[in-house]
């Protein structure tokens, strides 16, 4: 495939990415905050738009031994899309370890 076969431009494959995360964060479970792009790489055979999303959640706390209420930390995790580049189907979602 060449540059120019690519239907699926970076704004759109960073859309794609951004809907599908919010239609299955709820599966997760999740309480997401300062949903970010932080990373898009075509990948090097130009079919796939490789895209990252960087979100905060709420983490559990530990108990205080005191008893005193804890303050939730809030924790950045990140998502990495696998995206067609013709067609703009989301072959994966996966953790992206940093």
């Amino acid at each position: 495939m060449k540059a120019t076969d690519i239907k699926i431009d970076v704004r759109e494959a960073v859309n794609i990415a951004e809907k599908y995360f919010d239609s299955v964060k709820d599966m997760m479970g999740l309480q997401v905050n300062d949903l970010r792009l932080e990373e898009v790489e075509l990948s090097e055979d130009k079919n796939f738009w490789l895209i990252t999303l960087g979100f905060n959640r709420l983490t559990d706390t530990a108990k205080n031994p005191l008893g005193l209420p804890t303050i939730p930390r809030q924790e950045r995790e990140y998502k990495i899309f696998n995206i067609d580049a013709q067609t703009g189907e989301v072959k994966s979602m996966k953790i992206r370890e940093v």
